[in-house]
Formats: structure tokens, sequence, C-alpha cells
């Protein structure tokens, strides 16, 4: 294990000479020549600047390692496609034929048995212990068998505020990034049952300890450079070290960058969503982070017209399913105990905290979709519905009305209240 190493500033964004920098330090205290050598990246639904990183790590590795290869770490998100993860990363097809043809660009299969290893489980004793009693069952953990293909992993990991992890990043790479359904199901409904504003923009949380717990059946040595970002590409801060302290570190940083504070909260919130969110499982990133400072009884506006999807890969069952409040699932448990978990935590994320008594449902705030999903769908789950083309941005960025409140980038930042 190396000793962590890194910079940061509020200020000063890290220009790209810096971050070389300080990937080529940390890297040269680690013996890889000649080893296989496994880099695990977040998918385009993240902002980061993950083509910098892939031509650092190739300047300073390809010429010495076995192999250089690449896994997205998508969790149960769709595999990109070919185009959209050369932008991503990038490149061109033709530069991957040539100058890059020796790096293999690999997609993690969350529902593919085949592609997925156990390596523990974690016992009841111990998840009750981790999670302070909420959670009282065996966790069997697997990942993606090719983690257990190489000599040394690396993490790129961008770290923002997360709705079930406190903060993103570090060993949440594996779990989910590269996981199997068991763990992604176990603390993503873990996170729900404690609710999003209790565990979004805090370090130490239940899930935190369950996935850094998963991640010590890991024997393959692990690097992480950890990051927070200033806008979509600009380092605040980047170190490289342990999974759990560079993680660590880099939480910290983002803190102090990504967390937002309002002296009263607003009636009505329009969240304008970033053109990276084009379903819903992503972008109610932007219910998670402004949840926060809606008024009892206000309204969160998430506005996207590129959103055309409830979710591409669990689209059927959240149709059916519908979005609720956390109590209406618990208050019907018998019903709902065999739904998978996955999507009874997006579902009450993203209709918030609320209250299910005398089998009426009460959420706090009203959720309205301002999106390319139809309206007729939009109310057969549970959620309003608004035309995105009735919203005048200009309107509501120059003079919003008393109590309105506009985010820009919504799902980046967490809003929280002063008090």
């Amino acid at each position: 294990m190396i000793e962590t190493t890194g910079k940061g500033s509020l200020d000063a964004p890290l220009d790209r000479t810096a971050i070389e920098e300080i990937c080529a330090r940390a890297l040269s205290a680690l013996d890889l020549r000649g080893k296989r050598v496994l880099v695990l990246i977040p998918d385009h639904t993240r902002h980061a600047p993950i083509g910098v990183f892939f031509r650092a790590l190739y300047r300073i590795l390809g010429g010495s390692v076995q192999c250089l290869d690449y896994l997205v770490a998508t969790g149960t998100h769709r595999a990109m496609e070919p185009e959209r993860l050369y932008r991503h990363i990038g490149i061109t097809a033709e530069e991957h034929r040539s100058i890059f043809r020796n790096v293999s660009l690999l997609a993690h299969e969350h529902d593919n048995p085949a592609a997925l290893r156990n390596i523990g489980t974690i016992p009841a004793s111990e998840i009750r212990a981790l999670t302070g009693g909420l959670f009282d069952q065996d966790l069997p953990v697997s990942i993606n068998r090719a983690v257990l293909e190489y000599d040394h992993v690396l993490i790129v990991s961008p770290v923002v505020p997360h709705e079930a992890m406190g903060f993103a990043g570090g060993n949440k790479y594996f779990f989910p990034g590269v996981g199997g359904l068991d763990i992604i199901e176990t603390f993503h409904w873990l996170a729900a049952v404690i609710t999003n504003p209790a565990v979004n923009g805090v370090k130490d949380t239940a899930t935190r300890r369950v996935i850094d717990r998963a991640a010590m059946f890991l024997q393959v040595p692990r690097t992480c450079f950890a990051f927070a970002v200033d806008g979509h590409d600009r380092l605040a801060c980047l170190f490289a070290g342990s999974p759990e302290d560079a993680w660590s570190r880099a939480a910290d940083f983002s803190e102090k960058l990504h967390v937002r504070y309002l002296g009263s909260p607003a009636r009505r919130v329009l969240g304008i969503t970033p053109d990276i969110y084009e379903e819903l499982w992503v972008g109610g990133k932007a219910m998670y982070k402004l949840e926060p400072v809606v008024a009892d009884g206000g309204e969160l506006i998430v506005y996207g017209p590129q959103i055309r999807e409830i979710s591409f890969v669990h689209g059927d069952a959240i149709r059916r399913i519908g979005y609720h409040v956390r109590d209406y699932f618990l208050g019907q448990w018998e019903r709902f105990r065999n739904e998978p978990k996955l999507i009874l935590a997006h579902s009450t994320n993203v209709r918030g905290v609320g209250t299910f008594e005398g089998g009426i449902e009460r959420p706090r705030i009203g959720v309205t979709l301002a999106t390319a999903i139809p309206e007729d769908i939009c109310r057969r789950v549970n959620l309003g519905y608004r035309d995105p083309g009735s919203i005048d941005l200009e309107k509501w960025r120059r003079n919003p009305e008393p109590g309105d409140l506009v985010v820009e980038n919504a799902g980046q930042d967490l809003y929280r209240l002063a008090n």
C-alpha cells in the first residue's frame, strides 16, 4: 500500500501537468513493470475528465506494463456504445486500433452470472453491527471476475455527494460499480431505509461501512485516484492512495465544494439537469440533491427535455411498482418484500420522504417531471407532469417568482438548509 499523495485547492483547479505529476508520483512507488493492470472508470453519467487520465496513465505505464485495460464501472446501468465510450475516454476508434491497440475496453455485466465470481460472505452478525441493527442477514459478495485476473487495479474516482453512499467514489467502484446484484440491492435499499436526506453528503454511513467491508475480500492490490470536480472537467483536488484514504481526503474537498446552504426553504425548485442525464434512473439525482431545501408542501420540477426514459434497464419494473415514499413499502412489506430492492430504493429516493398511514400516502413535497417522458406515464408512476416547452428558462433565470429557486446542472451539488 502506498502513502497517499496529492493536493488540492478550492481556488486554483489542477491543470493537466499537475494531474500527470500526481499520477506519476503515485505509480512510481508501485512495482508494475511487466504486470497486468486494470483501470476502473465511471461511465458517461459522471462528471469527470476521463480522457485526461486515460492519456496520462498510458504515457506513464503503457510502455512498461504487460497490459493496461479498462473496465467501465456501470453498476446496473446499460453498457456504453463504442462511439460514446471513445468520446468518454477521449480517443477515436482509429486511435484504438493503432496507438492504443493493446488496450482492452471491457463492459460490466451485473446480471450475467458467468461474468461474476463470489469472493466471500459478510455474516449476519457483521451486517447487524455495520448497519446499527437495521439489517440482519448474510450478504454474499460477488464481483466481475475480470478484476481477479489482474495484478493491480487502479480506480479513477470522482467524488461527489451521493444518495446511497454519502459520498461517491473509492470502493464504490467495486460495489456497485463492478459488483453483483446481491450487494448492489442490499446497500441501495439500506440507504433508502435510512432516507436520502440522512445519507447524502455524510462521510460515515452504514452503506460505506458495508462496501468497505466487502472490499476486504479482494486480494488484488488496488490504488485509487480520487478527485472532486469543479465544473465538468476541472479538478479541485486529486489524491492517490488506498481507496479508503484517497476517497476520504477527496470527500473532505467535495463537502466544501459540492454542498450549498440556503437560509430558508424554497416553495418551488426548478432543477435543470445536465445533458448527460438521459433517463430518470440517473436524472433522479436532481431530486436527491435538492429535496432537503424544498418547503413542506412545495414542488420540485425535474427539468430535462433530453430525459426520454424512466430507465433503459429497469423501466418495466419501475412502471409496475411506481414511485412511492419509503413508508408506503415498509407499511405493506408482505406485498413488496419479494420485489427488487434496487427498484424500491430508486422509487422512494425519487418520491422523497413522507408518510403512509391508514392506507393513505402523503409525500412531503410534489415531484414534477418536465421531460420527454409522456404525461400518461408520469401520472401512472405517481409523479407530476409538465410540458418542458411550457417552461421559459430565461424568465425563470432572470426573474424568478418569490420563493422560487433555479438550480443549473441539477444533480451535481447537494443543497441543504443552513439550520
